[in-house]
């Protein structure tokens, strides 16, 4: 079955005791399409985007992806990069890569091989992950989160520790992956990467409040 809308976010409200984060918010997001999240620290973008992973329980309204229900369970058909991705730190990059992608398949190391060009990391590297940069890594999560053909991309926060030319590549990237058909949700402190990347942009502050 074909949704319009692939994510429908409606009224939703979350609080840490008595803090509230999150109140009466609403969207949705169509396929095709990147969508930004742009606030200060503390203004609920990372907790609403594990709100709709499914990582953090909502307290009202309701968030559905393809019609169903976010419940207590992660979401399926999804690429996420929230916080700071765990990688094992003792070996590889690409042997990181084999390990995730054997839970759901057999292995392809050309497919390995492919995303992580893409993503311009060097796939015959034996550097262990513990000797990546920070923008080394958040590379390698980008290539985590795509090597599965995901339709959602949940990203927070994704062009950490990378420099101008790496921001320049992932915005490629994430240029191109919009144009496949999927739909992506960016996080962003930086008004610059949300203001060319999105074509719909929620100020966190304001948003629904």
């Amino acid at each position: 079955m074909e949704y319009q809308n692939i994510i429908e976010v409606v009224n939703i409200s979350k609080k840490f005791g008595s803090r509230q984060i999150l109140k009466d918010v609403n969207f949705t997001c169509e396929s095709g399409k990147i969508y930004g999240f742009v606030g200060y620290n503390g203004s609920g973008k990372t907790v609403l985007l594990k709100c709709i992973c499914g990582l953090l329980q909502i307290d009202s309204g309701k968030i559905l992806v393809r019609g169903k229900a976010v419940g207590e369970e992660l979401i399926g058909d999804a690429g996420i990069i929230i916080e700071h991705p765990a990688f094992l730190m003792n070996v590889s990059g690409r042997k990181n890569l084999e390990l995730l992608y054997m839970i759901n398949h057999k292995i392809d190391r050309s497919k390995i091989r492919q995303v992580m060009e893409l993503v311009r990391l060097d796939a015959d590297s034996g550097k262990k992950v513990r000797d990546y940069s920070l923008g080394m890594r958040q590379r390698l999560a980008i290539a985590q989160v795509i090597m599965e053909d995901p339709g959602i991309l949940i990203l927070d926060e994704p062009m950490n520790g990378l420099d101008k030319q790496g921001i320049q590549e992932m915005r490629e990237i994430l240029r191109d992956l919009k144009q496949e058909g999927r739909v992506i949700l960016l996080a962003s402190h930086n008004r610059e990467d949300i203001e060319i990347l999105c074509d719909k942009v929620y100020e966190m502050d304001i948003l629904s409040m």
